[in-house]
């Protein structure tokens, strides 16, 4: 991360107002209103701010849930100004949102976010060591940004074990040994997943799944193909989710259009499981 960015909690109306502008900026949607945000914070909330010669260039807001008896902080939005993205600022602002989350006694901090963007899978998955198998269809509903229009708002519910030695690991796997599901390439040269049934993979304890690297791009061009990309991968993680696997992991590749998420038997890893659904 650029050296002289830093990360710390916001907790006055000044500061909040700074956020619901840089919240616009992003998603150019209307902000949430201080009164929530500010009641939150003093509830059981956390905001946590990226700055630049005090001036605000990302947050990550997140407030109180509770399942089953047991508390969690729910990790509902971060956004990073245009400008300042792709600099790791993204990755500290959850950390410090995890240390100040383990100070007010949570061990487990949960968020949705698209399964088809790479860029965010890797952050979620292989960098802070979140895992997901809870799949939540259409979980906005139809959203407007420009983000997200034109698709069904599909999401993947991580988990975030933060006082669990899991996230402090370092995981190898032979990746080699580990089936692949197949893609395609169409005549413009874009990767197409194929048509697999997933109950041919229940057996397995590993398995690797890929979604396309370019995904925002390929929703512009080729919106027909974007939505076949949704349609597939739905299909797969749900039956996979529902069969006991969970996603771990993102790989990245350099030689080819996709690349691949992780998925292990849940029951294999030393984590607990809250169910979301």
């Amino acid at each position: 991360m650029n050296s002289t960015v830093e990360v710390r909690q916001i907790k006055t109306i000044e500061e909040l107002e700074k956020v619901q502008q840089l919240e616009k900026a992003v998603w150019g949607d209307p902000a949430i209103p201080i009164h929530q945000t500010l009641t939150a914070i003093k509830n059981g909330g956390i905001v946590v701010g990226a700055y630049e010669n005090n001036q605000l260039v990302g947050f990550s807001y997140g407030f109180p849930g509770f399942l089953n008896g047991k508390p969690y902080l729910c990790s509902h939005m971060l956004g990073i100004d245009e400008n300042y993205r792709g600099q790791g600022i993204g990755e500290f602002l959850k950390k410090e949102q995890k240390n100040a989350a383990i100070e007010m006694g949570y061990d487990l901090l949960t968020w949705t976010y698209d399964p088809l963007e790479s860029v965010n899978a890797f952050l979620n998955l292989s960098k802070l060591k979140a895992i997901c198998s809870t799949y939540v269809k259409n979980c906005y509903g139809d959203m407007k940004d420009g983000l997200n229009q034109g698709l069904p708002s599909d999401r993947f519910q991580v988990e975030w074990w933060i006082t669990n030695p899991y996230i402090e690991e370092i995981h190898q796997d032979d990746l080699a040994a580990i089936e692949r599901v197949p893609y395609m390439q169409t005549a413009d040269g874009l990767p197409q997943l194929a048509d697999v049934d997933p109950s041919s993979f229940f057996n397995r304890e590993a398995l690797l799944i890929p979604v396309s690297n370019q995904f925002q791009q390929m929703k512009k061009d080729y919106p027909e193909l974007a939505l076949d990309w949704r349609l597939k991968t739905r299909e797969l993680f749900e039956s996979l989710f529902a069969n006991g696997f969970a996603a771990v992991r993102v790989v990245k590749t350099d030689d080819e259009p996709v690349h691949y998420y992780l998925l292990k038997k849940r029951d294999l890893l030393p984590v607990e499981r809250r169910p979301f659904k």
